[in-house]
């Protein structure tokens, strides 16, 4: 009866202690779930705190982190230089054979198509074989991880960045195709020498396309993405070979070819090309990047840092146009003081097949070519002579060849002779002044100003009388291009450089659209300024630029005090402008257009023409007079112009 209470009050004591105790051990487990939870939210934040979007498109990483980079191509599509990174056309993955792609599973990431981005096997046991060796030997990343380092993410192997990767490849995985994600790999990766994607490593190894690797070339690029610079195959070959030995027997392990094939492929391993010149080097192509570069952004009219120009360059033609400016200069400038040359060519169409700019890119970047803005002389008495046909004259026209006084110009043949009764044939053959200022006179110097900028001269052509005599400032490009249109009948066709403009996927931004000609001169007229022409080669001041066996025509050209020479001319095939002269605007020793300028075209043009058929020029060839012959065809015209004069004052009269 006694002991009742007592056992009840250690029962209620019981009960108290063990409240006491669920609520303390209950707000221990919640510290501790709360103190989990925030570890995890700040572990979380840690990792994850800037990480940035998922790209939603595979569109979205063909341009990401691209640097600027811009390959120049020659007309059929060849690559003539890179200046930046070497990157080339995309290509599909169904254009490869199939032991490209394979080669790069089989050693990067064998379980790509198994795996949602992460390959948690692969990095479990690449953390074992790791911990094993006590050092880093095997990565767990997968392709989509190494996408993703190397297009979103920096490089470093940190935690932080590891646990980044992982998020994002697992993001990528759910929004682009196996596919999508290979072709991605497989064009933006790294493969060493500045090239990056395996079309354009293929061309900086093998120079060849992608699509016709072999297998050991296959293996040998498949190599590289572990170690891109030490295992440069032009730098060090035998470990090249020896990692690519490695990607034929983890190919054999996948199933992807026999031993058989491997032993093949290793027996007769991967060569790289031997020239293993700097694909950045500009010495040879310095000039037509740069006018490519100021083309393209003209034509783009927007900065655009991944461009492939295609250009209208011929690389033989060009590279036989600077070395015969270098050679001639070499051998000639020196006691001519003639320090610079330049050289352009034209086919029919417009388009620049070849020029040099200079005799040294590396040494100047101006363009002479392009840029440089001089007097063109005597050069320029085709455009004065054409608008003179027009205007009613033609080649028989007699002019006489006397001193003049043009309201205070007195202008003065070269050597300071005069040979009387003249016709405009004669004239332009022996590039008379004083005939060529009076026809100028008689025409009015506005109708010469609209006549070159119809033969395509852009530069301004001041009115002035001296303008005859080729005292306003034009381009060799220019001046070439007027005369094509002597060798065209008639028909000017707008010089281009760019045959199209695209960037490394192969979108096209840009494409030479044919315009048509337009016409600059009548067809009667321009043959009859051809004609003219020939006979300035045949006989006349630009003998020196003949062709044996070729018909040819054009027309030299010197400034005042011997500071620029020119000769002009053309083919049936071709139309060619040579300028000579020093930058700082210096004479030259007596260097006339029949002399240096001549003959650099002369040369040039024999080597354009090696393996050419002959074929004639659209207008007849002169006929072939003495100089008695001449003077009386002069007396004949200027008799038979007096005799219409005197048969229309009469008609007048009655």
């Amino acid at each position: 009866m006694y002991q009742e209470p007592f056992r009840a009050d250690h029962m209620m004591e019981r009960d108290r202690r063990e409240r006491r105790n669920r609520v303390i051990f209950g707000s221990a487990a919640g510290g501790l779930l709360l103190a989990a939870l925030i570890g995890i939210l700040a572990g979380w934040y840690w990792a994850f705190h800037d990480l940035p979007p998922a790209p939603q498109s595979a569109a979205e990483l063909w341009s990401t982190r691209r640097e600027a980079s811009v390959t120049l191509l020659d007309r059929e599509g060849q690559v003539l230089a890179v200046r930046g990174p070497l990157y080339a056309r995309a290509v599909a993955l169904d254009s490869l054979p199939d032991y490209v792609p394979q080669a790069f599973l089989a050693i990067e990431d064998q379980r790509f198509y198994e795996h949602n981005g992460v390959d948690l096997r692969g990095l479990v046991r690449a953390t074992w074989r790791n911990l094993a060796a006590g050092e880093l030997v095997q990565g767990g990343s997968t392709i989509t991880m190494q996408l993703v380092k190397n297009l979103i993410l920096s490089p470093d192997r940190h935690l932080r960045r590891k646990l980044q990767e992982m998020r994002l490849a697992v993001a990528l995985e759910q929004r682009l195709t196996k596919t999508e994600i290979l072709e991605l790999y497989l064009n933006r990766i790294y493969l060493g020498a500045r090239a990056y994607g395996i079309e354009a490593a293929a061309r900086r190894y093998f120079d060849k396309s992608a699509t016709d690797l072999t297998l050991a070339e296959a293996a040998l690029l498949a190599a590289l993405p572990k170690a891109p610079s030490r295992l440069d195959p032009t730098q060090n070959l035998d470990a090249a070979r020896a990692r690519a030995a490695q990607v034929l027997a983890a190919m054999v392990e996948a199933g992807y070819i026999t031993q058989d094939q491997a032993d093949e492929a290793l027996a007769d391993p991967a060569v790289p090309v031997t020239d293993t010149s700097d694909p950045n080097a500009t010495s040879n192509w310095g000039h037509a990047f740069d006018y490519a570069l100021s083309e393209a952004e003209r034509l783009l009219d927007t900065d655009v840092p991944d461009l492939v120009i295609q250009t209208t360059l011929d690389p033989e033609l060009t590279r036989a146009a600077q070395e015969t400016v270098l050679t001639t200069l070499d051998s000639d400038g020196s006691a001519l003081h003639a320090g610079e040359a330049a050289i352009m060519l034209l086919a029919p169409d417009g388009a620049i097949r070849a020029f040099a700019g200079g005799r040294d890119y590396e040494t100047s970047q101006f363009n002479r070519a392009i840029q440089a803005q001089r007097q063109p002389g005597s050069a320029f008495k085709p455009i004065v002579f054409a608008a003179a046909l027009e205007a009613g004259y033609d080649p028989s026209s007699a002019v006489w060849d006397e001193p003049v006084d043009l309201e205070g110009w007195t202008p003065e043949n070269f050597g300071g002779n005069y040979r009387g009764l003249v016709t405009l044939q004669d004239a332009l053959k022996r590039s008379i002044n004083t005939v060529a200022a009076q026809v100028a006179s008689e025409i009015g110097i506005d109708r010469i100003v609209e006549m070159g900028h119809r033969l395509g001269i852009r530069s301004t052509l001041p009115e002035l009388p001296a303008i005859a005599l080729g005292a306003a400032e034009v381009n060799l490009l220019e001046l070439t291009a007027a005369y094509s249109v002597f060798n065209n009948d008639g028909a000017y066709r707008e010089p281009y450089f760019i045959a199209a403009i695209t960037n490394s996927r192969g979108d096209v931004l840009y494409q030479h659209a044919e315009i048509g000609a337009q016409r600059a001169l009548q067809a009667e007229q321009a043959q009859a300024m051809s004609t003219m022409l020939q006979d300035v080669v045949l006989t006349g001041t630009g003998r020196r630029a003949t062709l044996p066996g070729r018909p040819s025509a054009g027309k030299t050209g010197t400034s005042q005090s011997f500071r620029d020479a020119w000769f002009v001319g053309y083919t049936a095939d071709y139309t060619a402008g040579v300028w000579v002269g020093n930058d700082d605007d210096t004479p030259m020793q007596d260097v006339t257009g029949g002399g240096l300028p001549a003959q650099i075209w002369q040369r040039f043009m024999q080597r354009v023409h090696q393996g050419l058929p002959v074929r004639a020029l659209s207008a007849p060839a002169p006929r072939t007079r003495s100089e008695r012959e001449e003077r009386l065809a002069a007396f004949y015209s200027d008799l038979s112009s007096a005799f219409d004069g005197v048969l229309a004052d009469t008609g007048n009269e009655r």
